[in-house]
């Protein structure tokens, strides 16, 4: 890959990453508009390198070298939906799958901790 068509792909990644990227195409339901919203993050990265042509150790040339290279991501998390009725404007949060799995583990360790706990007072007090 050229230097040129490298720093064009940055400025594609560049061009794509606006505000845009974070808001969906408005749906129409019924009497209400609904605008999907997201966390979109891009990151890039790019390196070059080259080689100097000197000799090496043992008075052999050594070729001249070039490198390059890149690579880029983006990931996007679902926030919610601005919704628009006739009457008013809000935003709806979707549900946070992970928090609410994290919540139930602590949940379950804290009635796991309780229940031993009394089994304890119970068997031990005999």
């Amino acid at each position: 890959m050229s230097l040129n068509r490298l720093f064009e792909t940055v400025e594609q990644a560049r061009d794509t990453a606006n505000w845009r990227t974070a808001f969906g195409e408005p749906q129409v339901v019924e009497d209400k508009t609904i605008i999907p919203v997201a966390q979109v993050r891009h990151g890039f990265g790019l390196g070059f390198g080259s080689g100097t042509g000197e000799a090496d150790e043992e008075g052999g040339p050594v070729p001249e070298g070039e490198g390059g290279g890149g690579g880029g991501g983006a990931t996007a998390k679902p926030l919610g939906a601005i919704v628009v009725t006739p009457e008013c404007v809000y935003f709806q949060e979707t549900m946070d799958v992970a928090k609410v799995s994290i919540a139930g583990m602590i949940l379950g360790g804290f009635f796991v901790f309780q229940l031993a706990k009394t089994l304890r007072e119970l068997l031990g007090s005999e």
